[in-house]
C-alpha cells in the first residue's frame, strides 16, 4: 500500500470497463495481449537473424516497448498490484520472450516482482532505441513521448516516484504543457457530440501519445451497460471539485436515455473484411497513453516525494483547461484549499484525493479508473437499473480478474476464488 494513504478510500464507482468484449473480457484480453507479445517476439527474433541487425535498431526498440507494455497490462489485470513487501511471493503472469513453437507449451507464473524486473529490463533496453523518424503517424507506435509516458506509469506503479517524475518531465520537455492537454473549457465546448467523437481519439490531438486500434463494440455500448451513468452518478462525479468551479465536462455530457448519460469519447467504426465485402468487424481507437495521465502521474509522484507545491502547480495547469470560465484568482488550488475540501489536516492525503477525483472526472467511461481502484483498493458500488446493489470491497478476490481456464492447459494456475 502506498505510504501515508489509508488501506481503503471511501469513494464508489458505477462502471469501469476496460474492453468492449465484456462478456468474455478476461479470456479475450489475455489472448489479445499474448498475441501482441507473440508478434513482438517474432519481430525481435527476425531482427536478430537479419544480415545487419543494426539497420533495425528502432524497430527493435518498439518491439521491446510493445512487449513490456502488454506484459505490464497483463500483470496489472490478472495479478495483485505491485507491493514491495509482497510482490516477491505474489503470483505474476508468464513473461514470454521467445516465439512459441510448441502446440501447448508449459509456462509458470513466477512472481509479480519477477514480471516487473523483466518489464523494466525491456523498457530500459528498448526506450533509447526508439526513433520518431521511423513513423509516418507516430501516435500509432511507441514514439518517444509514448515510451516515456509508459515509463512514467510503470515507475509510479513500482513506487519509484523520483524516476516516475523524471520520465514525466521528459514528456513535457517542450515546456508548454497546456498545449498538450485537451481544451475542454475552450475548443471542445464549441464541438457537437459527433465532432467531439471525431476529435477525441484523433492522431492529430496533441494529448494522445499512444493510440491503439482494436476490434471492439465498446463504442456503441459504453453508455448503455448495466451499470451505466445515470443522473445520480453523473452528479457524484461532476457536481463539485476542490477548485470550487464547474467542470466543463458537464456541458459536453449527452443522454441517450434517462439512465444513459455519455461523454463522447470512443467512437465505433466499421472495418470491412475485404475491399468488396459487406461484412466486417466493429473497431475503436483507444487513447492508451495521454498527456493528462502523465501530468497526474507526475503530480502523484511529487506528492509522495514531499514536493507538494510542484504537485499543486501541475494540478492547477490541468484545472485551467477543465473548469468553466476559469479564473486563477478564484479557482487556484492551494494546500489549505484542498485540505479544507476533504476535511483533513494531512496535505499529502488531500492532494492524493484531489488527483484521484480529477482522474475520475477526466476518465469517466474510459475504464482508466480501474487502475486506481486496484492500486488504492477503492471499494466499488454497483447499482443496477432495478435498484440492486453490489459492493466490491477492498479485499474482494473478484478484484483480480480470473486467469482464463484455457490457460490451465499450459500449466498456469488460476487465481483463488
Amino acid at each position: 500500500m502506498l505510504a501515508g494513504i489509508p488501506k481503503t478510500l471511501t469513494w464508489t464507482l458505477t462502471c469501469s470497463v476496460l474492453c468492449g468484449k465484456t462478456r468474455r473480457f478476461p479470456e479475450y484480453y489475455w489472448n489479445a495481449c499474448y498475441a501482441a507479445i507473440a508478434v513482438a517476439n517474432q519481430a525481435l527474433e527476425t531482427i536478430s537473424k537479419a544480415k545487419d541487425p543494426s539497420l533495425y535498431t528502432a524497430q527493435k526498440g518498439e518491439a521491446l516497448l510493445a512487449r513490456a507494455y502488454a506484459h505490464f497490462m497483463l500483470v496489472t489485470t490478472f495479478s495483485e498490484t505491485y507491493d514491495p513487501t509482497a510482490s516477491a511471493t505474489d503470483p505474476g503472469i508468464p513473461y514470454v520472450t521467445v516465439p512459441e513453437k510448441e502446440v501447448i507449451k508449459q509456462y509458470e507464473r513466477k512472481t509479480v516482482k519477477y514480471v516487473y524486473e523483466m518489464i523494466e529490463k525491456d523498457l530500459l533496453t528498448g526506450l533509447p532505441l526508439i526513433s520518431d523518424n521511423l513513423y509516418s503517424v507516430p501516435r500509432y507506435h511507441f514514439n518517444r513521448a509514448a515510451a516515456n509516458a509508459f515509463a512514467c506509469r510503470f515507475y509510479l506503479f513500482k513506487q519509484d516516484f523520483a524516476t516516475s517524475a523524471s520520465y514525466a518531465s521528459l514528456v513535457f520537455s517542450t515546456g508548454n504543457i497546456t498545449a498538450m492537454l485537451r481544451p475542454w473549457n475552450t475548443t471542445y465546448l464549441t464541438l457537437t457530440y459527433n465532432e467531439l467523437w471525431a476529435t477525441y481519439a484523433k492522431a492529430t490531438e496533441p494529448a494522445n501519445l499512444l493510440l491503439i486500434h482494436t476490434p471492439s463494440a465498446w463504442g456503441r455500448y459504453y453508455f448503455t451497460f448495466r451499470y451505466a451513468m445515470n443522473s445520480t452518478v453523473r452528479d457524484a462525479i461532476f457536481a463539485t471539485n476542490p477548485t470550487g468551479g464547474t467542470w466543463a465536462f458537464r456541458n459536453q455530457t449527452y443522454t441517450s436515455g434517462e439512465q444513459n448519460y455519455m461523454i463522447p469519447k470512443i467512437n465505433e467504426h466499421f472495418l470491412r473484411s475485404s475491399v468488396n465485402a459487406d461484412i466486417g468487424t466493429a473497431n475503436v481507437v483507444v487513447p492508451a497513453l495521454t498527456a493528462e495521465e502523465v501530468l497526474f502521474n507526475r503530480a502523484e509522484a511529487n506528492t509522495y516525494l514531499g514536493q507538494t507545491d510542484a504537485a499543486l502547480a501541475d494540478l492547477n495547469v490541468y484545472a485551467a483547461t477543465r473548469i468553466l470560465n476559469y479564473n486563477a484568482a478564484t479557482h487556484v488550488l492551494t494546500a489549505a484549499k484542498v485540505r479544507n475540501y476533504y476535511g483533513t489536516n494531512n496535505t499529502q492525503l488531500a492532494i492524493i484525493r484531489t488527483i484521484l477525483d480529477f482522474k475520475r472526472a477526466e476518465y469517466a467511461q474510459e475504464g482508466m479508473r480501474w487502475l486506481d481502484i486496484l492500486r488504492y483498493r477503492i471499494p466499488v458500488t454497483h447499482t443496477t437499473a432495478e435498484g440492486e446493489i453490489e459492493v466490491l470491497e477492498a479485499d474482494d478476490k473478484r478484484r483480480l480478474f480470473q486467469i482464463p481456464q484455457s490457460a490451465e492447459l499450459s500449466g498456469i494456475e488460476l487465481n483463488p476464488r
